[in-house]
């Protein structure tokens, strides 16, 4: 969260610059921007196929007040004969990264993918082992039940057909009135 919330401050200092002619240079780009306030850092990406900026760069101020300055009056502005346009910069971000900024390739992020999935695997396994562990032994817990209650009602019919046993429960019962 406050690596977000840094980038999220970064990118009000950080400016967008498009429109920028060949001649310009991250110099000249510097040049053009430093009477709003100090600057941090000025870089212009090459397009890799001539080694040239394309036509874009990015300006960032120490302070957000300067970049808020700086594009209040450059954007529209002329440098080198090219109209000027200033915004602040937005994240670049890659489709299908789980972290979304340009910063990480998009398979930085297959190995712990790979591990949650394993994880994530594991744990439906131990709970499904849980769940049949526990319905075996609910089911034993019935089986066990049923058997007392059984051996209880055998206790009773004994009683009931046996004659000694009877006489027996009968002189007992008179022994020891309730």
């Amino acid at each position: 969260m406050a690596a977000v919330q840094q980038q999220q401050a970064m990118q009000k200092n950080t400016l967008y610059v498009g429109g920028l002619a060949d001649e310009v240079n991250e110099s000249i780009l510097h040049a053009a921007f430093i009477p709003f306030g100090d600057i941090k850092d000025v870089k212009t990406p090459l397009d890799q196929a001539n080694q040239k900026h394309r036509s874009f760069g990015f300006v960032t101020f120490l302070e957000r007040e300067d970049a808020s300055a700086a594009m209040d009056n450059m954007d529209g502005a002329e440098l080198y004969g090219r109209v000027l346009t200033v915004n602040y910069a937005l994240p670049e971000k890659i489709k299908g990264g789980e972290q979304g900024w340009a910063a990480h390739p998009l398979w930085a992020d297959a190995d712990t993918w790979f591990e949650r999935q394993q994880q994530e695997k594991e744990i439906l396994k131990i709970q499904a082992e849980n769940k049949a562990a526990m319905e075996t032994a609910e089911e034993l817990h019935r089986k066990k039940l049923a058997q007392d209650r059984q051996g209880e009602m055998e206790e009773d019919t004994e009683v009931k057909d046996d004659p000694m046993a009877r006489a027996e429960a009968d002189a007992l019962s008179h022994d020891n009135p309730q």
